[in-house]
């Protein structure tokens, strides 16, 4: 397998973690396959998939948090986790599982749900026959309007119509992502890749949200904008809110 620097450096410091701050024996490793509120960060290849190995062999278990990047949204894959080669052991799901409606799920293996028969549990919601419903009425129209194909398709169009605003614009430091989970990294300027200032964040994110684009900000120093919208968004939508996300861009480098 393919591997790079920073996956070896990543893998580095889960070493260190694991040596140094926790016991001989861990109780699990819990990652969403790409990082949501962290900014819409990817991991190196084959990451995942080493530190699957690494916790298991410490006797650890690896759960993959598919709240933002399950049910088709990534497009090439109705799980993350799919894309990464790995097999968790317990995967949690909530928001996309609903459309709405709060609801949330643990699917795991039947061993380890036995385990559960041994301590007590308690859930005030657990079962809920309505939410049970919906959920599944959710996973058919998933699959009966092709949402994850459009995921993938209009995520595509996404990506490359951000893209040339990176090209146009310097503050525009990075656009990543995958289906229809996207970040924009926004920068003081492409060389020293130092973040917005919160100020200036703030001021796209209110211009953006005047002209009908509500944004999410996300990153270690707030300064990505997180874009995640329904899955069955069209591609008018997109095309508007590019528009709508280059005028908000134009008036902050023109000082407004």
């Amino acid at each position: 397998m393919e591997s790079c620097q920073a996956k070896d450096a990543y893998i580095g410091q889960l070493h260190t973690t694991l040596q140094s701050a926790v016991p001989s024996r861990v109780a699990g490793f819990i990652a969403e396959p790409i990082q949501g509120v962290n900014g819409i960060v990817q991991y190196p290849k084959g990451f995942l998939k080493e530190v699957q190995e690494i916790i298991r062999e410490r006797g650890g278990l690896y759960i993959s948090d598919e709240v933002q990047t399950g049910f088709g949204r990534l497009g090439s894959h109705y799980w993350g986790f799919q894309a990464h080669g790995v097999k968790p052991d317990i995967v949690t799901m909530a928001k996309g599982i609903g459309n709405g409606f709060p609801m949330g799920a643990v699917v795991t293996t039947p061993e380890i749900a036995a385990s559960l028969s041994v301590a007590m549990t308690f859930n005030t919601f657990g079962g809920n026959p309505l939410a049970c419903v919906i959920g599944s009425t959710v996973l058919e129209v998933i699959e009966a309007d092709g949402l994850m194909a459009n995921c993938e398709t209009l995520g595509t169009h996404l990506l490359l119509e951000l893209a040339n605003l990176r090209d146009e614009f310097e503050i525009v430091g990075d656009v990543r992502g995958k289906g229809l989970m996207v970040g924009v990294e926004m920068v003081q300027d492409k060389a020293s890749q130092k973040p917005l200032p919160a100020q200036k964040m703030n001021q796209i994110f209110e211009d953006c949200r005047e002209m009908g684009l509500l944004l999410g900000i996300g990153g270690m120093y707030g300064q990505t904008f997180r874009m995640n919208p329904p899955m069955c968004i069209s591609r008018q939508d997109i095309d508007f809110a590019v528009a709508v996300f280059r005028v908000a861009l134009q008036r902050q480098t023109r000082g407004r």
